[in-house]
């Protein structure tokens, strides 16, 4: 007979990627070891087996669930509707709302991601792909002097993520520019280059 989940199933699996997103930001991935996760999330080394088969299905849970939930909190920014102009910024502060909320795995993201096997990295990529597939149509959308084509349609969006992608390197969302406000002139600096004419002397 399969063995009934606790109702605290979910909590206490979502408990070991915070920790283990804690361990792995701080030492590594290589460098940590079941030892360190059992002492990390206060567990039984059975208790880490009972809710993850391996060290690379943690690695595996953290990151595909950080991208998912951020491509969830941008879609639903854009589902809300409104003007284009609107859409645009509500998209900026999802995405700086999501980093801030998970500085840890970022750090994971960018480091670690490598380590997983290739059909984990495939579904991971393909999922950064629709975030950035979604970020440059909502720049099209605000486009209105036609700076987006085949050229540099991609070089715009990345510029944008090179905005905010890497806060989590300097950015302290419990100082005094909370997320929210940081959006707003994130997306107000890019917005005024962005939308201005310029050339280079």
């Amino acid at each position: 007979m399969a063995r009934t989940r606790s109702e605290n199933y979910d909590d206490i699996q979502a408990g070991i990627l915070r920790n283990a997103a804690r361990l792995f930001a701080t030492r590594g991935y290589e460098r940590s070891s079941i030892g360190d996760l059992v002492e990390a999330c206060e567990l039984s080394r059975g208790a880490i087996y009972h809710y993850f088969d391996s060290k690379e299905a943690i690695l595996f849970a953290m990151l595909d669930s950080l991208v998912r939930s951020l491509l969830a909190s941008l879609e639903q920014a854009v589902a809300e509707g409104g003007a284009p102009l609107e859409k645009f910024v509500r998209v900026i502060e999802a995405f700086v709302e999501h980093n801030a909320q998970s500085p840890e795995e970022q750090i994971v993201l960018l480091n670690d991601l490598g380590a997983l096997q290739a059909e984990e990295q495939r579904q991971i990529v393909q999922t950064e792909r629709k975030i950035v597939e979604l970020v440059g149509k909502v720049l099209t959308s605000i486009d209105a002097t036609k700076k987006m084509n085949r050229r540099t349609a991609r070089v715009y969006t990345m510029m944008l993520f090179g905005m905010i992608n890497y806060t989590y390197t300097w950015y302290d969302a419990k100082g005094p520019i909370k997320p929210k406000e940081f959006a707003q002139l994130a997306a107000g600096l890019f917005l005024k280059g962005f939308l201005a004419d310029f050339s280079a002397a």
